[in-house]
């Protein structure tokens, strides 16, 4: 029936991940409540009574703290698959994880030194 076979399984994944979501939008749909009073348009903080307007500006070094360390994270993304396979990829492999890590050290030291690592 399919001209590449093996591919059923694939295809039944594809489905059930665009099914999943359909199904749950639907679901809420149904099940929220219809009411557009007042209180329901407030903004909920924790139960207690919203201070102040919701438009404040943030101090762009939390947003650069949060950048310094998402590129951090994802370094180790990189360097686990790195780490499982390290027997069978040889020296070239090696070196080339040095030079990587080298890369960011260096970030590192950079944002050190303009500051994104303050929290104050």
């Amino acid at each position: 029936m399919f001209v590449l076979s093996g591919y059923e399984y694939l295809l039944g994944f594809f489905l059930l991940c665009s099914l999943v979501p359909a199904l749950a939008l639907s679901a809420s749909k149904l099940l929220r409540p219809s009411s557009f009073s007042p209180e329901r348009r407030t903004t909920y903080e924790s139960g207690m009574e919203p201070i102040g307007g919701a438009w404040i500006q943030f101090n762009i070094r939390y947003y650069m703290f949060a950048l310094v360390f998402v590129v951090f994270d994802v370094e180790t993304v990189f360097l686990y698959p790195w780490a499982v396979a390290f027997h069978h990829l040889g020296l070239l492999a090696f070196i080339e994880a040095l030079i990587f890590i080298a890369i960011l050290v260096i970030a590192l030291v950079y944002a050190w030194r303009k500051g994104a690592l303050e929290w104050s």
